[in-house]
C-alpha cells in the first residue's frame, strides 16, 4: 500500500501503547451481535480479525518488496561500516596490548624486583634490630647478673678458693639492679614494630634470660627492698644532735640511704597499668603495700607488747620505751618520705623529669610532689604518727577490757595503778611523737613543726582514754 493510500484499518488504534486485545475483541463481538441473542455469533468478528490480519500482512509484503533494494543497500553500508570500525578497533587494541607489554617489561617487572628488594631490606632491618635488641638484652642480663652477684656475694676470691667477701654498699647495688630490670622490662614489653625489643618473645635465648635470670632477680630485689623498709629504725641510733658520735651519725646516714634506695626500688618495680595516660596518675602499688605493711606490723606488734606489759606491770616501762621508739621510727619515715620526690621512671608515658626545676628551688622548701602524699591518701590520714596512735588506741580498749574481765592480780594491779598508767602512757605518746635525734640533722623542714609535744596532745588524750575509760568504770 502506497504512503498516504487510504485504509479502513485503524493503525493508530493498534499502535497505541494502551491498546488492549481483550477490549478490542469485546468491542467487535458487541458490534456484530445483539445483547439479547442467546447464542453469540463469533464467526463474523473472527472473520473481521482474520481479514484485518491478511490485509496487514499484504501491506507488509508490499512495502518490503518495493523497498528491498534500499534495505539491502542500507544493510550493506552498515556491515561495511561495522567492519571498518572493527579493523580500526583491532589496530588500537593491538597497539594498547603492545604498550602494556612494554610497560610491564619496563615498569611492572622492575617494580616487582624492587618490591622484593624492599621486603628483603625490611626483613634484614628487622633482623638487625632484633639482633641488636638481643645483644643489648644479653648485655643487660650480664650486667644484672653481676649486680645480683654483688648483692648476694656469690663471687669468690682472686684465687678461686677463698670465701666470698660480704657485699659492700649492697643497697646501691640493689638500686642499680632495679634500674637494669626496668630497662629489661621495657624491652620485653615492646609491642610496636619500631620499638626496641619488639620480637624478643620469639627468641629462645631472650625467653630463657627472662625466665631464669630477670624474674628471679626481680623477686630477689623486691624482697631485699621490702626487708630494708621493714627493718628501718632511727630510734636505735644513739647520741643527740650535738653529742652524736661519728659512728652514730654514719649509722643514721646509712639507715636513711638504705630506706631511700628501698623506696626507689619498689617505686620503679611497681606494676604499671595498661591504660596509663599520664605520669601523675601512676600509683606505686608495690611501694604503698610495703609501707602499709610496715605500719600494720608496727601497730600489731606494739599492741601485743603493750597488752602483755599491762598484764605484767613491771615490764611496762621498757615496753612504753620501745613503743615510743617505734613511733619515732614512723615519724622519721614520714620526714624522709616528705622530703623525697618520686624518682624518674623510664616506663611512664610522660616521665616527669623535673629534677633541674626542683633543684633550682630553695633547698629548705619541701617539694609539693613527694612520696608521702600517696601513702597518706592510701591510709586516709594526715599524719603517720597520728594514724599509729589512733589505730593503736582503737584496738587497745577491747584488749584492756579482756584483762579486766579475766580478773585476778593483773586486773587489780591495773585498777590500783591507773593514775600512773595514764601519766606514763601520755609521756610515751609525747616522747614518741618527737623526731629521733639521729634524724634531726639529716631532714630539713620538719624539726620545728613536728618536734613540739603540744601538737600531739590530742593523740595522747586518745591513748590515755583508751585505757583510762575502761579502768574508771
Amino acid at each position: 500500500m502506497a504512503e498516504g493510500e487510504p485504509s479502513y484499518i485503524d493503525y493508530e488504534a493498534f499502535l497505541d501503547p494502551e491498546f488492549s486485545p481483550s477490549s478490542f475483541a469485546n468491542s467487535l463481538v458487541v458490534a456484530t451481535n445483539n445483547a439479547t441473542d442467546t447464542p453469540l455469533d463469533l464467526s463474523t468478528p473472527l472473520s473481521r480479525v482474520l481479514f484485518d490480519l491478511q490485509e496487514i500482512d499484504t501491506h507488509i509484503h508490499t512495502l518490503t518488496t518495493k523497498s528491498a533494494l534500499p534495505l539491502l543497500t542500507h544493510t550493506r553500508d552498515q556491515t561495511a561500516a561495522a567492519g571498518h570500525i572493527l579493523n580500526e578497533a583491532e589496530e588500537q587494541i593491538s597497539s594498547v596490548a603492545q604498550g602494556y607489554e612494554r610497560l610491564e617489561k619496563e615498569v611492572l617487572r622492575k617494580w616487582e624486583t624492587a618490591d622484593e628488594a624492599r621486603v628483603a631490606a625490611e626483613k634484614s632491618l628487622a633482623t638487625v634490630r632484633l639482633a641488636r635488641a638481643v645483644a643489648r638484652c644479653l648485655t643487660l642480663g650480664r650486667q644484672l647478673e653481676g649486680q645480683i652477684a654483688e648483692v648476694t656475694s656469690r663471687g669468690s676470691g682472686s684465687d678461686g678458693m677463698t670465701p666470698p667477701a660480704p657485699g659492700r654498699d649492697d643497697h646501691r647495688a640493689l638500686e642499680r639492679a632495679a634500674s637494669t630490670i626496668v630497662s629489661l622490662r621495657r624491652m620485653f614489653s615492646a609491642t610496636g614494630p619500631g620499638e626496641e625489643g619488639y620480637g624478643l618473645d620469639r627468641v629462645r635465648v631472650a625467653r630463657t634470660l627472662k625466665n631464669e635470670l630477670v624474674m628471679p632477680a626481680e623477686n630477689l630485689v623486691k624482697s631485699r627492698a621490702a626487708q630494708a623498709i621493714n627493718r628501718f629504725s632511727m630510734s636505735t641510733v644513739s647520741g643527740g644532735v650535738a653529742g652524736m658520735t661519728q659512728s652514730g651519725y654514719k649509722q643514721a646516714r646509712e639507715s636513711r640511704a638504705r630506706l631511700i634506695s628501698a623506696v626507689t626500688i619498689l617505686y620503679l618495680l611497681s606494676p604499671l597499668p595498661r591504660n596509663l595516660s599520664a605520669a601523675s596518675e601512676f600509683q606505686p602499688e608495690l611501694l604503698l603495700s610495703t609501707l602499709q605493711g610496715y605500719m600494720h606490723t608496727a601497730i600489731v606488734s606494739s599492741l601485743n607488747a603493750l597488752v602483755k606489759a599491762l598484764s605484767v606491770l613491771p615490764n611496762l616501762e621498757r615496753t612504753l620505751s620501745e613503743l615510743s621508739g617505734k613511733c619515732q621510727d614512723i615519724l622519721a619515715l614520714e620526714a624522709i618520705l616528705g622530703n623525697l620526690r618520686p624518682p624518674s621512671h623510664p616506663l611512664l608515658p610522660t616521665a616527669e623529669r623535673n629534677g633541674d626545676r626542683v633543684e633550682s628551688q630553695d633547698q629548705d622548701t619541701v617539694p609539693k610532689h613527694n612520696l608521702l602524699q600517696p601513702l597518706l591518701s592510701a591510709l586516709d590520714t594526715s599524719s603517720l604518727p597520728s594514724y599509729f596512735w589512733r589505730s593503736l588506741a582503737s584496738s587497745l580498749t577491747g584488749r584492756v577490757q579482756e584483762i579486766l574481765n579475766r580478773g585476778g592480780v593483773s586486773a587489780r594491779t591495773l585498777r590500783s595503778n591507773r593514775d600512773r598508767l595514764k601519766r606514763e602512757i601520755r609521756e610515751c605518746v609525747l616522747r614518741g611523737s618527737q623526731l629521733p635525734p639521729s634524724i634531726l640533722g639529716l631532714e630539713k623542714g620538719r624539726q620545728g613543726t613536728e618536734a613540739g609535744s603540744g601538737n600531739w596532745e590530742r593523740e595522747a588524750a586518745v591513748m590515755v582514754s583508751s585505757v583510762g575509760n575502761v579502768l574508771d568504770r
